[in-house]
């Protein structure tokens, strides 16, 4: 591949990440009205459940096809795809900080 193609795949799946996460925040900030005022071990343990499903899926975003790459000899391809992927998140994380901040 190309390296402009590993810099569109990192896009991609900072685009994904963010995505998610947006999906996730969304249902926390809405959970009171979804699911209710919960008073019981289940909300507790959807939410550890939930964080812990979010750490697999944004790792396997972030970190899986670059450790694909590492490990089929590809180091210097793979570093590209994960470092360019971070940089899309940071992107990403400063103009939500922009956005807040200019909102205000």
């Amino acid at each position: 591949m190309k390296k402009s193609e590993y810099i569109l795949k990192s896009f991609l799946s900072a685009a994904g990440v963010f995505i998610y996460v947006g999906a996730v925040a969304w249902l926390g900030f809405n959970s009171q009205n979804i699911f209710g005022k919960q008073p019981t071990f289940l909300m507790p343990l959807f939410v550890l459940l939930l964080f812990v499903i979010s750490a697999l899926i944004t790792g396997m975003l972030v970190l899986g096809k670059p450790i694909h790459l590492y490990l089929g000899g590809l180091k210097k391809k793979s570093f590209v795809l994960l470092f360019s992927t971070l940089g899309w998140l940071v992107l990403f994380a400063l103009s939500v900080a922009v956005f807040l901040l200019t909102r205000y």
